[in-house]
């Protein structure tokens, strides 16, 4: 079966051996159960069988890829022909899974932020190994008082660690993308900060962040009735902007925000 990738998925096969087998050797996975988002043609998917996992499920929107995959590892792989955002990943299985992912591109940061924001205490999930284009990346990595800085970098680093791996270019794909790659590796923070709902993170960040080179004096005066009470118990300078407060404040401020609330 002659498969053509699909744009509106965005699909990007990985046809790079020398990169496929550095993403299978970042975390042992021998005898683990394994989570693969869009394998597509299944390339990255022969990589990892040869490491001996336990078990290896893989989540395929398309239905001419779920049927290549059926034909070409029969009953090797659980095929879950369903749409990742719609799917529950901690009923998958009661074991704690390792994740690979390269992401179609179009949706990589809603995945990521859906996977975040629905974590309760116990994490579903040992490893992700997830691919994103390189913007995206340096925007999940990025550090404050640094222009990438965002909602991104402050939502993934409330409950996750995350480190990078390698960047890949456009030639390790079939069609070639016409931007660069980057690997990361994300594992789960053993303690984070307790929030009572996450998504009061997701929606202060998104107030903060959406005017970010305005001075912080108009968000906090968006989020708290007492704008000028909080940022003095905080010690906060209302004319630095959202790139200048590390994500451990912007934590403590959603907690200020929900205190008031109750």
């Amino acid at each position: 079966m002659k498969i053509k990738a699909k744009k509106s998925l965005g699909q990007n096969f990985l046809i790079d051996r020398d990169v496929l087998e550095k993403i299978v050797s970042i975390t042992d996975i021998t005898n683990k159960e394994i989570l693969e988002i869009g394998p597509g043609s299944g390339n990255l998917t022969n990589f990892i069988l040869k490491k001996n996992p336990k078990k290896i499920y893989v989540i395929e929107k398309d239905d001419n890829l779920s049927l290549l995959l059926k034909e070409k590892f029969n009953d090797k792989i659980e095929i879950i022909n369903d749409d990742v955002l719609k799917i529950s990943e901690d009923k998958i299985s009661n074991q704690k899974l390792t994740v690979f992912g390269n992401l179609p591109y179009n949706i990589s940061t809603e995945i990521l932020s859906k996977w975040i924001i629905n974590i309760g205490t116990n994490f579903w999930f040992e490893n992700l190994v997830l691919m994103f284009q390189k913007e995206v990346a340096d925007r999940i990595i990025a550090n404050y008082n640094n222009s990438k800085y965002g909602r991104l970098s402050i939502l993934t680093n409330w409950k996750l660690n995350v480190k990078k791996i390698i960047d890949i270019k456009p030639q390790s794909f079939t069609p070639r993308p016409k931007i660069d790659s980057s690997l990361l590796l994300f594992t789960p923070k053993k303690n984070f900060f307790k929030l009572k709902n996450a998504n009061n993170l997701e929606m202060i960040t998104r107030i903060f962040f959406s005017q970010r080179r305005k001075m912080l004096k108009k968000p906090f005066n968006q989020v708290f009735h007492n704008a000028k009470v909080v940022a003095k118990k905080f010690n906060i300078d209302l004319n630095l902007r959202p790139q200048n407060l590390e994500p451990e404040m912007y934590f403590k401020l959603v907690k200020e925000y929900e205190d008031l609330r109750d």
